[in-house]
């Protein structure tokens, strides 16, 4: 699955060409049929518009694709689950995404996904591709996401993220204290073995993930971190490459060890925390319709905010 659309500038190779012939010779990995479905549920746009299988190409448009999984392009119901909008206007929203919200129906999430929630809440989203949805967040992490409210936004806010041009900040409890910042550039792709989880992988896609030290605990530390690309699992696995994985990360933290001597409070909360302690914390872009730079902020959720309290008085109490 693709977190975000591809976009390519067609040349006068494909002119003349019906889209799902063309398709099928620019993305030879994916079957004909599954093409010509994505083309149909309206995945598939050209200059920012849906088409047909057998509308003909002149060569010279912009063609976008949101490759998902199959079980993702069935159809998507409205549903009446509460959204936490910190800002809307006619082009976009931006939600605050809580734990334990799936972003779009998957195999095993068919339903009460955040795509369930929008069509509820502005039932004109169901003209845009996903809902609106641009970007991903995992389930378990919280944060920031930007939905996009008519294909001429949704065509925009692609570009920006193909672009590297949407500044995207997090904030993360790791295990292990870090001594500073830094960045990881390494490319991320699907396990070899286990083919739920992803990896550090030689022939992986590109993945860029920047990283700053905001405060030293006694087994642990706070982090930001900023996102280049937005790989699948992209922080987790970083932070997982570093050996700082992400406190509550149920795939890729395994064992590791608690502050010697710490309350019993700290302890059974650590061991409890069953999320990864992410949190989409900054999100900023070029509006899609005027153009000046728009800059969002969400708190860290309570369970965040609590365990760093806690890890606080840890430290104050064994200085």
């Amino acid at each position: 699955m693709s977190e975000t659309p591809i976009i390519k500038n067609l040349t006068e190779e494909v002119a003349g060409k019906r889209l799902d012939v063309a398709l099928a010779e620019l993305f030879p990995e994916y079957s004909r049929s599954r093409l010509k479905l994505w083309i149909e549920q309206g995945q598939v746009l050209v200059n920012g518009k849906t088409a047909k299988p057998k509308n003909k190409l002149i060569g010279d448009e912009q063609l976008q694709l949101t490759a998902q999984n199959i079980e993702s392009a069935l159809d998507c119901e409205a549903e009446d689950i509460p959204l936490n909008i910190i800002f809307q206007d006619e082009d976009i929203i931006v939600v605050n995404k809580p734990a334990d919200l799936v972003v779009h129906p998957a195999a095993g999430h068919y339903s009460g996904t955040l795509q369930n929630a929008l069509l509820y809440f502005d039932e004109s989203l169901s003209e845009v591709p996903r809902a609106g949805i641009v970007h991903r967040l995992d389930k378990d992490t919280t944060g920031l996401m930007v939905v996009a409210r008519n294909l001429a936004a949704h065509k925009n806010l692609v570009a920006q993220i193909q672009q590297h041009d949407v500044l995207r900040q997090y904030q993360a409890l790791v295990f292990g204290v870090m001594t500073g910042g830094g960045m990881v550039d390494q490319p991320v792709g699907r396990h070899p073995r286990d083919r739920i989880k992803m990896a550090v992988r030689e022939n992986g896609r590109a993945a860029v993930t920047h990283y700053r030290l905001l405060q030293r605990f006694r087994e642990h530390s706070h982090v930001k971190v900023q996102l280049e690309t937005g790989r699948t699992h992209q922080i987790r696995v970083h932070m997982s490459y570093l050996r700082h994985p992400i406190v509550g990360d149920q795939v890729y933290a395994g064992r590791h060890r608690n502050p010697a001597g710490a309350s019993k409070e700290l302890l059974e909360y650590l061991q409890k925390f069953k999320r990864q302690a992410l949190h989409a914390w900054k999100l900023s872009f070029a509006h899609p319709s005027h153009g000046d730079e728009v800059s969002f902020e969400a708190p860290l959720p309570e369970d965040m905010s609590h365990l760093i309290t806690l890890l606080q008085d840890d430290l104050e109490a064994n200085e």
